[in-house]
């Protein structure tokens, strides 16, 4: 009598807010949870149910949701918990989001963070029905090591992350070739281990045959200093010097690799596809294959020497601007180059686009 008392109320609320879809009474705890933290919840149809103790608070708010600027806002109980449940489902995959308690911005102390929006903020996973190629299973695995790496451009060491395939360390005389990987704005070198699960990605790509291993490296793309809309004053310079000159150098002399510009590619998602545009056109005699995930596009006369590309990837969320990557990848054809499109079906500026992307990028690289 309770649930079906629950789902009755929860029908009224989300026909008033212009929903026909009766709630599923089946949350569970995110998977991203902090250790023996209930909240917050999700159920099958990818809602999203939260519960924050705050007392003394008048007002608290989600910025994960649909209700009023992009958010929801909580109710407060006799109890001092404040509970709401987003207005509709949300996209499937990883979302960030924060509290906001009588207009001061807090994490929720219920979720694990990551860093995103040029902090770090609480994250939450919806589950996906193709979640299964990011999925931690029991196969072989990379690892993901941190180095610190020389800049004098910048007068100090660098952090960068390295991903190196299963099977890297028996093996000492086999040598890879490499992806450069870059995050987006807000981001830094976490992002694509924590966010995106790049390494479990190639990790079970690889156990199942489907690609050439190779290894990722992913350093900080120089970006968040810019403030949000503000691309068009962001200087590639630096950073061109810092990935060109000192990373790469480094990775070659530390690592295994085939230090050759045909075996090296260069990625980003958002800011990173920028960074990625500008200095592939600067440099293409480093880098042998491009791609863009939600990151712009090539425009065929911006390439002077076509013999020097095998590979142009560009992908987008089809709540982005699917038309205009289609499009770009047709006249990269037309123009004699390989040029390969992605859409990843009922997603926007988000990180299951991005790992998607990265998914259907990997089988391409380094096929030669």
């Amino acid at each position: 009598m309770k649930n079906r008392f629950l789902s009755l109320i929860a029908a009224i609320i989300l026909c008033t807010a212009g929903f026909s879809q009766t709630i599923a009474d089946d949350f569970k705890p995110s998977t991203l949870n902090q250790p023996g933290q209930e909240y917050p919840q999700v159920n099958s149809q990818g809602y999203v149910k939260f519960k924050i103790f705050a007392p003394k608070a008048d007002s608290v708010k989600v910025t994960l949701g649909l209700g009023g600027r992009g958010g929801t806002r909580l109710t407060k109980g006799t109890d001092g918990f404040f509970t709401g449940v987003t207005e509709g489902p949300m996209d499937e995959g990883f979302h960030y989001y924060h509290l906001i308690v009588d207009g001061g911005v807090f994490n929720d102390p219920g979720t694990l963070h990551f860093y995103g929006s040029t902090r770090w903020e609480s994250g939450i996973e919806i589950p996906a029905h193709d979640q299964d190629f990011y999925a931690l299973k029991n196969v072989p695995h990379g690892n993901v090591q941190q180095i610190l790496f020389p800049s004098p451009s910048t007068n100090t060491s660098r952090r960068a992350f390295v991903y190196t395939p299963p099977g890297y360390e028996k093996d000492k005389s086999k040598k890879y070739p490499v992806l450069y990987l870059q995050h987006g704005w807000g981001e830094d070198e976490t992002a694509w281990s924590n966010q995106g699960h790049a390494n479990l990605i190639m990790d079970n790509m690889i156990a199942e045959g489907k690609i050439k291993p190779f290894i990722i490296v992913m350093t900080y793309g120089m970006t968040n200093d810019v403030k949000f809309g503000g691309m068009r004053n962001f200087k590639i310079e630096p950073f061109q010097t810092v990935l060109v000159d000192e990373l790469i150098p480094y990775v070659d002399a530390n690592f295994r690799t085939i230090a050759k510009q045909s075996q090296r590619a260069m990625a980003g998602l958002s800011m990173g596809g920028m960074e990625t545009h500008t200095i592939t056109l600067n440099k293409p005699e480093v880098f042998g294959y491009y791609a863009l995930l939600s990151g712009g596009t090539y425009n065929p006369t911006e390439i002077k020497d076509k013999s020097n590309v095998k590979l142009i990837f560009l992908s987008c969320g089809s709540k982005e601007r699917p038309d205009g990557v289609k499009n770009a990848a047709t006249a990269l054809k037309e123009a004699g180059f390989n040029a390969v499109s992605f859409v990843s079906e009922n997603t926007a500026h988000e990180f299951l686009t991005w790992r998607r992307s990265l998914k259907e990028l990997a089988p391409l690289l380094f096929t030669n």
